[in-house]
């Protein structure tokens, strides 16, 4: 799923490490980003692809392989999608287009090798099963009982050298054990919040949701949807999905978000559609 995003956002790896002393900014909502989706949508919820596909589902809907998908022009994104994912013939994508068999022929192949060069070595499916599922599900339940402690150096000692977190809809990303660190320690593990956190899976990929109590409700809230990428036995990436308003505000407010109110809207689209409640008692 594609959602508005600012339009001053980068592919991680163009992006400077915030400084330090850097908090989130306000949300801008020009351009895209991508949205997390669920397994159970795809029929990836008993690890079985549908029988029509012909690429294996997993590696196809990948946050990574998503977000190449989205520098292809829009003949190519299409005919790589009915081809390569749906498995229509190529007269039929013809047909559908209004275009000849050679020009899908020709669209498919340049398609495949822009992805190809966008794509990493080894897909986020390869390093999940060579992880494997024990070790993966023991790393899930460290990192759910490192937040719910605020215990900073056990997050931070969890993450790659080169980690990178980010929060759409906020404008900041954050790089690298430094950064992350002040970043975890001045905003959501500061103490000032409780947390609560349960596993759940997004795009086949390893995530957590999390939630905050909120003290007006007498009750957990959801606040984000952390959507974990792992290389080796390490996270290389969070991708927290926020469950409050995007409306423009002050800046300053951001550095207590968890404090806003919940957005309905939100908790549907990024908690219950992945199987998490809607509040936690």
């Amino acid at each position: 799923m594609i959602a508005r995003r600012p339009k001053r956002w980068l592919p991680i790896d163009h992006v400077a490490p915030a400084e330090p002393d850097e908090m989130p900014g306000r949300p801008l909502v020009e351009s895209v980003w991508v949205e997390p989706y669920p397994d159970v949508m795809l029929g990836l919820e008993d690890g079985y692809a549908a029988p029509e596909a012909r690429y294996d589902q997993r590696e196809s809907v990948e946050l990574a392989f998503i977000a190449a998908l989205q520098h292809l022009p829009a003949t190519q994104r299409a005919v790589l999608i009915l081809r390569e994912v749906l498995g229509i013939s190529a007269r039929e994508v013809a047909d559908t287009l209004e275009t000849t068999v050679a020009s899908v022929n020709s669209a498919l192949q340049r398609a495949r090798k822009a992805v190809d060069e966008r794509l990493l070595d080894q897909s986020q499916q390869e390093t999940l099963r060579a992880l494997g599922d024990e070790r993966l599900r023991e790393l899930v339940e460290s990192y759910m009982d490192a937040m719910q402690r605020g215990d900073v150096e056990a997050v931070v000692a969890m993450l790659a050298q080169d980690a990178a977190w980010s929060m759409p809809p906020l404008a900041t990303w954050y790089r690298g054990h430094d950064a992350l660190r002040v970043f975890l320690s001045r905003g959501p593990l500061s103490g000032a919040w409780r947390w609560r956190h349960l596993p759940a899976r997004a795009s086949g990929q390893a995530a957590v949701g999390c939630y905050t109590w909120r003290e007006d409700e007498k009750c957990f809230r959801p606040f984000a949807l952390d959507v974990l990428t792992v290389a080796g036995d390490r996270v290389e990436q969070v991708t927290a999905f926020i469950a409050r308003s995007a409306e423009a505000r002050d800046p300053s407010e951001f550095e207590r978000y968890p404090d806003q109110a919940v957005d309905a809207s939100k908790v549907a689209a990024v908690f219950e559609r992945f199987g998490l409640p809607g509040r936690l008692d």
